[in-house]
Formats: C-alpha cells, sequence, structure tokens
C-alpha cells in the first residue's frame, strides 16, 4: 500500500511530530511505500540541530526514525511556502530525500495514496 504522512506540528510538539516519523517507520518496515509530506512548523524537523534534540514522550527519538526511513527508502516534501517562511534552505535538506513541494504536490500525493495519516 501507499501511505502520506502529511505532518504540521513541529518540535513544540515534539511527541505527536516522532509519532508520525514512527508511524512511517513502521510502515516502511511493514513493506509499505511512504511519502511524509511536511507543513507549517514541521518544516524546520529535517533541519539537523532539530532532527538531533526532538524525542517524544513514549514515540521516540526524530533522528533514528528518520535514519530508518531514509535507508527504507521513504520520501520527504516539504511545504515550499512554510519552509520559505521559517528560513529553511536547499542547506537543510541537502543529502537527504527531501524536496521543496507546493500544494499541488500534497494534493497529488493524497490522491495517490491508499491511506493518509495527519499529525
Amino acid at each position: 500500500m501507499k501511505f502520506l504522512i502529511h505532518i504540521t506540528c513541529g518540535p513544540e510538539n515534539a511527541t505527536k511530530a516522532a509519532l508520525g516519523f514512527l508511524v512511517a517507520k513502521t510502515a516502511l518496515d511493514e513493506g509499505h511505500t511512504v511519502s511524509l509530506f511536511l507543513a507549517g512548523d514541521a518544516v524546520t524537523l529535517l533541519k539537523d540541530t532539530e532532527m538531533d534534540k526532538v524525542v517524544g514522550l513514549g514515540t521516540g527519538k526524530l533522528r533514528e526514525h528518520y535514519e530508518a526511513i531514509a535507508k527504507a527508502g521513504g520520501k520527504f516534501y516539504l511545504s515550499g511556502m512554510s519552509s520559505k517562511a521559517r528560513n529553511i534552505t536547499d542547506a537543510d535538506i541537502t543529502g537527504k530525500p527531501a524536496e521543496f513541494a507546493m500544494p499541488t504536490v500534497l494534493v497529488r500525493l493524497a490522491t495517490d495514496s491508499d491511506r493518509m495519516f495527519t499529525y
């Protein structure tokens, strides 16, 4: 199955943010295809400084989930408008399976997915 995980909360809600990554990791572990669309404050989660400090209560370490997602072929899309507003640049996603995307990409991913989860 194809899963879309749409995350809009950032480091201020570490438990919820890490939960979204954990669900994506779990779906990949079970052999599914996963895309994550990060919007709003969630775009900051791919900054290395944030990834290293976000730990959810009962939902784990964001860095560990990210590394498992990247290794298993998960793909990250960051809202271009949210990223620009929060000064997220190409340097923040260099070397990561991530790209900036407009809302049309979110809509396409949603229509192409079998299931969608929002955090």
